[in-house]
C-alpha cells in the first residue's frame, strides 16, 4: 500500500498546470511525507512530524480544506484564460483535470490512512481529510471566475502596492460596513450606485469625493467594497507617491475578470507636483471606459486638489486665469464629484445617538448629547469621526 502513496507523490511532482502549489511550504512537506512512506520509522515520523506541522501552522486541521483552498486560490494559465473568455484547448484541458484528479486524491488522505499504509503504530498528531472530487468543484467555480477571482485577490477584498509596487494585501482591512456609517444616505446611494453600475459592466464614473475632514468619506468607499466584495469588487489603495506606478498595475488589472477600484485617498498637490500630472494623465478620458472593470475613487479636503497660495494669484489677469483653470482640470477629470458636508448639531448628535445605541451604552440622553458637544467643542468641529471618537471613549469607561 505504501508504494501507492510513493507513486501519489510522483504524480505530485509531475503536475503542469497547478505546478506553483509544489512550492507551497505544507504540499512540500507532503510529498517528502508520502515518499517516506515505505523508509521505516525512522525517515517517515520526521517528516510525518513536519507535514502535520506545517499544516497546523497554516491554520488547519483538515488536508482536504487546505488543498481545495490552496486549489481555488490558484493562479494558473487555465483559470486566466477562463477569466478572460478563452476556452483551453484539448490537451491544456486534460493537464488540467490530470492535475485535480491527483490534487483530489491527495486531498482525500487523512491521519489513520497515512499512519496505516506507513505501517506506524506511534502515538503521533492528527490531522483530517476526507474523499473529495476537487477536479468538478474547481470547474464549477472556474464558470464564476468573475466573482471569485483568482491567486491573491481571490480572498482578499483589500489591497496595497508595497514599496516595490507589487500588489499585496491589507494586513489589517476595514471591517466597517455601511449599516454602521449614519446619516449621509444621499452620498452612500450615489457611490453604491456607481460601485454596481462597474460591477454589472456598464459606464462607471471615476468618483472624486470631497469635504472636511472626518465626514466619513474613506469609510464610505470601504464600506462600500465590504458590502459588495463577495459580487466580484476589489479595491487597490494607492498612495499619492505611487500614481506613476498606475500604468503599469493597471495593465495587470484590465486581464483580470473581477472589477476594482483603484483608491487614493486624502489627495492633494503642490504646484508642478510631478505626480500631479501623472493623476492628470491617467485621468484624461476614462480610465473605466479604456479598461471596463477599473474606476478610480479619490478622496480630498480640497475641492480643486491643488493646493493655493496668493503668490499663485500674482501676475497678470491670463497668467492667474491659466494658473487657477490647471488647478480646476484635474477635478473636471472626474466624472463624478460627492461632496460630504460637515453634519449639523442635530445631524451630529443622531450620529453620537446611533453608534451608542450599537454599543448599548445606557446613558440619559441629555448627558450623552452634552458630553458629545463639550467633545466636540474641544475638537473644534462636529463630525461622523468626532463622533466615533466620543463614543469609543464613552465605551472604554465601561
Amino acid at each position: 500500500m505504501a508504494k501507492k502513496l510513493s507513486k501519489l507523490a510522483l504524480r505530485l511532482r509531475s503536475m503542469t498546470v497547478f505546478r506553483n502549489l509544489l512550492e507551497d511550504p505544507v504540499v512540500s512537506a507532503l510529498i517528502r511525507c508520502l515518499e517516506r512512506t515505505s523508509g521505516g520509522p525512522e525517515r517517515f515520523v520526521p517528516a510525518y512530524g513536519e507535514f502535520v506541522s506545517r499544516l497546523y501552522q497554516a491554520g488547519y486541521i483538515s488536508l482536504t480544506d487546505y488543498l481545495r483552498d490552496l486549489v481555488f486560490d490558484s493562479d494558473n494559465v487555465y483559470i486566466r484564460m477562463m477569466g478572460v473568455g478563452r476556452l483551453p484547448d484539448k490537451l491544456l484541458l486534460d493537464s488540467t483535470i490530470l492535475d485535480l484528479d491527483t490534487l483530489s486524491d491527495a486531498a482525500g488522505l487523512d491521519a489513520a490512512r497515512l499512519l496505516e499504509e506507513a505501517n506506524c503504530n506511534l502515538a503521533l498528531a492528527r490531522f483530517e481529510g476526507k474523499k473529495v472530487n476537487l477536479t468538478n468543484e474547481y470547474g464549477e467555480r472556474a464558470k464564476e471566475v468573475g466573482r471569485y477571482g483568482y491567486g491573491i485577490y481571490s480572498r482578499n477584498r483589500m489591497l496595497c502596492l508595497d514599496g516595490k509596487g507589487r500588489v499585496v494585501p491589507v494586513r489589517s482591512p476595514d471591517p466597517i460596513r455601511l449599516s454602521q456609517l449614519i446619516d449621509y444616505q444621499r452620498e452612500k446611494d450615489l457611490i453604491l450606485e456607481n460601485t454596481r453600475a462597474l460591477l454589472s459592466g456598464k459606464p462607471a464614473a471615476n468618483i472624486l469625493l470631497t469635504g472636511d475632514a472626518g465626514t466619513g468619506k474613506s469609510s464610505t468607499v470601504k464600506a462600500v467594497v465590504n458590502e459588495l466584495w463577495e459580487e466580484g469588487l476589489r479595491i487597490l489603495e494607492v498612495r499619492k507617491e505611487q500614481l506613476h506606478e498606475i500604468p503599469g498595475i493597471l495593465e495587470e488589472l484590465t486581464e483580470n475578470p473581477l472589477k476594482f477600484i483603484i483608491f487614493i485617498d486624502d489627495l492633494s498637490f503642490e504646484r508642478d507636483d510631478d505626480d500631479f500630472s501623472a493623476l492628470k494623465g491617467m485621468l484624461e478620458g476614462s480610465v473605466s471606459a479604456k479598461s471596463g472593470n477599473v474606476a478610480v475613487y479619490a478622496t480630498s479636503n480640497r475641492r480643486h486638489l491643488v493646493k493655493e497660495r496668493f503668490s499663485d494669484r500674482e501676475g497678470d489677469e491670463v497668467h492667474r486665469r491659466d494658473s487657477m483653470q490647471e488647478a480646476a482640470s484635474l477635478a473636471e477629470r472626474f466624472g463624478l464629484r460627492i461632496t460630504f458636508q460637515r453634519p449639523d448639531k442635530s445631524t451630529y448628535l443622531n450620529i453620537v445617538r446611533s453608534l451608542a445605541e450599537e454599543a448599548e451604552l445606557d446613558l440619559p440622553d441629555e448627558e450623552l448629547c452634552a458630553g458629545a458637544e463639550r467633545f466636540a467643542l474641544s475638537r473644534s468641529s462636529r463630525s461622523a469621526r468626532a463622533a466615533r471618537q466620543y463614543v469609543d471613549g464613552l465605551i472604554a469607561k465601561k
